[in-house]
């Protein structure tokens, strides 16, 4: 969601900087480069540790989500592509699952924004036990939907993103953002979501066709 589909990573960023400044510290932008993608507990303990904040790693994801939900309230600042993407998802009948590092409260913020039933299921940070890199929240997405992860598309701007997606075998369409994302095995890389259509997606990668039976 952050990064793929809205460009939350500059709120998250300055939500950074007002927690920590308000404990008396400052902060970079390769920190907050390196928390691009992770789960948000994660997140927390980083900034626990590289700055004199003495609140608890809850604490400072709950004063973050405030401070981001916010923004998101006042303007949603979609990615180029995103929601004609869903839209031609949506009209395709192709079900789609959210998977996001943010918590439940900011998914709603911006599924407030699209249309109902966009997404058939959505898996938030607060709902998995392992959040991304690992590979439980792309595995409980396809649990949920029904599907094998083979019949699944991942999109992530993120190398954390991308290798959650991986590990869960879910082939993987890489949209790299504010970091790069290095080319790995099971990933086809763009520029941006602009221009692409259910059409373009389900021909990324090609399913083999058992030996023996004819094609479709």
């Amino acid at each position: 969601m952050d990064g793929t589909l809205v460009d939350t990573e500059p709120y998250w960023v300055a939500a950074e900087h007002e927690v920590v400044e308000a404990a008396g510290g400052t902060w970079s932008e390769d920190y907050a480069l390196q928390l691009v993608g992770n789960d948000l507990m994660v997140s927390a303990q980083f900034i626990k540790d590289h700055s004199p904040v003495t609140l608890s790693p809850l604490e400072i994801i709950e004063d973050l989500l405030m401070r981001v939900v916010q923004q998101v309230r006042g303007h949603v600042p979609w990615r180029p592509g995103a929601r004609e993407l869903l839209a031609s998802l949506t009209a395709a009948g192709v079900p789609c699952a959210l998977v996001t590092m943010s918590w439940r409260s900011l998914a709603d913020a911006v599924l407030g924004a699209l249309s109902e039933g966009t997404f058939a299921v959505v898996i938030t940070g607060d709902e998995v036990a392992h959040g991304k890199p690992h590979p439980e929240p792309y595995a409980a997405a396809t649990r949920a939907l029904g599907v094998s992860v083979g019949d699944c598309i991942a999109i992530e701007d993120s190398p954390t993103g991308v290798r959650s997606a991986v590990a869960a075998g879910v082939p993987t369409l890489a949209v790299p953002h504010l970091v790069p994302i290095p080319p790995v095995p099971g990933t086809v890389t763009v520029a941006s979501l602009a221009g692409l259509d259910a059409t373009y997606l389900a021909g990324l990668f090609p399913r083999e066709v058992p030996a023996g039976r004819p094609g479709t």
